[in-house]
Parts: C-alpha cells; structure tokens; sequence
C-alpha cells in the first residue's frame, strides 16, 4: 500500500494506462500477477504454471510451501470468466460465475456447490490469497467449470477444454531435403541453436506431444527430433548435420527446416544463426531465400481425407504384399486429386507413412473446422464400397458451456451426414459400382463435430484391384461428383 491509500493493484493499472499500454485479458491477469508476487510466500521466480483455454493462454508463478508446489486459485479463474472472493477469518470464499467455492486455512477439505473436495495438501491463505495444490487442480478445475481438463504434473501444463495443438513432421521432397512441421494453429516459437541442434521452444501455445517423444526421420542430415515438456514449456529439439535455416509460411502453421545449400560439412551443423517470425518480418534482405516444399495445409478447407492407419499400424494385411495402410492413402490422395479439379479445397491428413491415434485425428478435424470429413479403410472381404455414418453410444453426458461431450459430438451432425452418405451410395450405384449405406461405431466418426462418414473400399473381384488406378479413380471421382451436388447443403451445414 502507498502512502496516498493506493493498493498495488491501482498503482499497477493507473500505470498502465498512464503509458498507453493495451493489454488482453490474458496478458493483463499475466501481468499482474507481478505485483503480488512480493506479498506471497515462498514465490519462486523459475517455477511456473501455463494455462491453455479457448478463452485465454497465460502463466503464472508458482509457491513453494512445506515443499509442496502451490498456485493462486484466483488468479487461475481470473481470466477464465467473473470471479471474486472473500476472506473471513481462516475461511476464503470464492464464487466463479454461478459456482460458490470454500475453503478453510490448512485443512484438506474444500466444499464446491455443497460438495465436499478432499486436497492432497492443506489450503494456504496468504494475504487475502487463496493457494491450492497444484496436484489438485485437475479435480478442482473440473469441477468448476463443469468440463474436462488435462493436467501435466511433471511440466505443469494445465489444457483446459480440448484446446491442443498438435503437429506432424516429415521430410520433404526439395533437394536436399526440408524438415516440414505443420501445426493445427499458428506458432512462434523461441528458435536458438549450438552445434548439432535446433531448439525451438513453445511458451504460449499448447502444443501437445506425438505419439512418440522420438521422431526419426529417413535422412542423413536432419535424423531425428525430440519432443520434451518443462517448467510451463514445449520444446522440440531438431537433431542436425548440417546448418539449417529455417521459414515459416501459411501464417504460422508451417515451419520448414532447409539445410544450407553453401556446405556440406557436418562440422559445421547449425552454427547458422536460425532467423524468428519477428526477424523474417523486420529484414528479409538479410535472410537467405530458401525453398519451402509444398505441404497440404490450406487456410480453408471444405474436406478432410484421414487415410487410416499408418507407421507401425498397417491395419489389414489384404493380402502377403498389400497393406490395408497403403491403400487407404492411395484412395485419400486419388479423392483428393478428383476434389481439386472440381474446385475444392481439401487436405489429406495422413499424408505419409505416419501413425496418428484416433483423438489426434479428431482433434486436428475439429480445430481445421472442414465441411467434411472422410475416414477411408480398406477390406479384403466383400465386394465395392461401403459407406458408413456414426452409431451414437447412449447419452453419457451433455454438452456444457465450451465444452462439447467428446463421445457425442457428432449429434448435431448425424442428419447431416447420413445425408451425405445417402448421397455418396446413390452416386457409386449411378456409376455401376456395389455400395451400400451403414452404421457403425467406427472411430473417431462420434468425436468429429462437422458432417462425417467413413467409406470402406473392398475389391472389384481380386484382391489387387484395390491398386487399380482406373477403380481407385472410378470410387473417387464418385465421391468428388457427390459432394459436388451437396456442396450448398455442406457449405450451409443443413
């Protein structure tokens, strides 16, 4: 408190607006963080807390306690939505939107909407502030807020809702070959460099790790990256040979890491200074052009094609050389190329031999928010096409606020997409090729939110006809005429 009777809290925002600093919400709650850091005990200025949302990204610091980490329950809700509190005594109310919260100082137990919350630890108050675990903010959070919420203990990462950003990596086919990150949502990370690495480190977005914390790529100078959490930060460390540089393109979304075409000394690896967006932005004359390969990333897209399976999951062996994984990208990328020549934007999501798991592939769906979105599998038994649409489990939760039920999704596209697989099997039949309309759990159709359907591809007679140009090209350019004639009913999501 200063001397003229103000708190920390108005000198902080008259200073603010004193120098003309506009803040967002997120940032603001940040930032002011800072200020009450000195009035709380055992702040750490290293440890820190990153908190993704749909609503904001921020951090904050967090307390040591008895050896235990806490952090300030108010300052996490802050952001998030209208929220105060009270102290009485060793009791600390708190109410988040409709939701009154209690807690007692240095007991274990909390009372949220007149239910008791067990904590690992005793709730500490700190000059009027309220810490609680970090171990208990999973249980805590979701609880008031009525929706999932995912907790990294071991880097303190906090996703609140289905918020990540996933990525995919993969050599490219410029000579000599680019590494090319593509992301589901623009990135800036920090990029440094020394001998033999690239380092890029994530701070503000949520980016989520791939199946595997290793990725090895089939190249001599650029072999493997590594995917690592700490401390309220991603990091993906590139391992090298050669100096790189490296180019961002569709706004953010893609990273491409080129090795210099001047050396091919292995020595010399990455001791090129690696340029940020910032710098690309201030001086292009100073960095070097470099190519950046072709990735099937558009701004918008009307379909996605998920080629099943991929990398170690070769799904069914169609026969002793066919692999159903194989396949199912042959068919995604000859249905791409019947929807771009009809004027569509499209993206195959798999395009490659990777492995993707079920929730990776919704969660890149719902965030791309295509028009459509195609499975395609692949069987050796039966004949022609089947098309199927999602077979909804029973009601295992609704929806709340931000948060859609992951199980059920789908709902309020079924119609939808039963339209569209009418449509795809009356367009296969019109062509004279078998097709039949079906329902079936098949994954991850209930978690995509937008019109969905599989399509299962079975030969036309023998087994290898399912590597038939002229079949593959018969299903898909099917398929390209039937979302042609649905396209205003897609476009207007009726």
């Amino acid at each position: 408190m200063s001397s003229s009777g103000e708190s920390a809290e108005d000198i902080f925002i008259s200073a603010i607006f004193k120098h003309g600093h506009w803040l967002q919400r997120g940032s603001y709650f940040c930032l002011l963080s800072l200020v009450f850091t000195a009035s709380l005990p055992g702040a750490s200025d290293e440890k820190r807390i990153a908190i993704y949302s749909l609503v904001a990204n921020y951090s904050l610091p967090v307390y040591d306690q008895s050896g235990q980490d806490y952090v300030g329950l108010l300052e996490i809700l802050e952001p998030l939505g209208t929220v105060t509190s009270q102290t009485s005594g060793t009791r600390w109310r708190l109410r988040y939107n409709d939701v009154e919260i209690q807690f007692t100082a240095n007991t274990t137990r909390a009372r949220i909407q007149n239910r008791d919350v067990d904590l690992p630890a005793n709730f500490v108050l700190a000059s009027g502030h309220g810490l609680v675990p970090l171990s208990s903010l999973a249980t805590l959070l979701q609880q008031i807020l009525g929706g999932p919420v995912t907790y990294h203990e071991n880097s303190r990462r906090l996703y609140i809702g289905s918020v990540g950003v996933h990525f995919t990596a993969q050599i490219g086919g410029s000579n000599p070959p680019a590494l090319v990150m593509s992301f589901t949502s623009p990135v800036n990370p920090r990029i440094a460099t020394e001998p033999g690495k690239v380092q890029m480190v994530f701070t503000r977005e949520p980016l989520m790790a791939p199946s595997s914390s290793t990725l090895t790529f089939d190249s001599k100078s650029i072999p493997s990256a590594i995917y690592q959490e700490n401390n309220g930060a991603a990091e993906i460390v590139v391992n090298t040979r050669v100096p790189l540089f490296a180019s961002f393109s569709d706004n953010g979304r893609t990273i491409t890491l080129s090795p210099a075409a001047t050396t091919n000394a292995p020595e010399a690896a990455a001791t090129v200074p690696v340029p940020s967006p910032t710098e690309l932005a201030s001086s292009p004359a100073s960095i070097p052009v470099v190519p950046t390969p072709t990735v099937n990333r558009p701004t918008a897209v009307f379909a996605i094609l998920d080629a099943s399976h991929g990398g170690e999951e070769r799904g069914a062996m169609l026969s002793e050389q066919i692999s159903e994984k194989d396949v199912t990208l042959a068919f995604a990328r000859r249905i791409k190329q019947q929807l771009d020549a009809k004027g569509f934007t499209s993206m195959v999501l798999r395009d490659g031999d990777n492995a993707m798991t079920v929730d990776q592939r919704a969660d890149l769906v719902n965030q791309a928010h295509p028009r459509i979105y195609i499975c395609i599998h692949a069987s050796s038994m039966g004949k022609g096409t089947r098309v199927y649409t999602g077979l909804l489990p029973p009601a295992s939760g609704e929806s709340s606020g931000a948060f859609l039920n992951w199980n059920t999704a789908q709902a309020g596209f079924l119609m939808l997409s039963q339209l569209v697989a009418e449509g795809l099997t009356q367009e296969l039949q019109n062509e004279h090729l078998t097709a039949r309309q079906l329902a079936a759990p098949i994954k991850p159709l209930n978690n995509i939110a937008t019109a969905a359907v599989a399509i299962e591809i079975a030969p036309n007679g023998e087994v290898g006809s399912l590597e038939s140009a002229d079949y593959q090209t018969s299903i898909a350019n099917s398929i390209a005429t039937s979302l042609l004639n649905m396209r205003g009913r897609l476009e207007s999501g009726q």
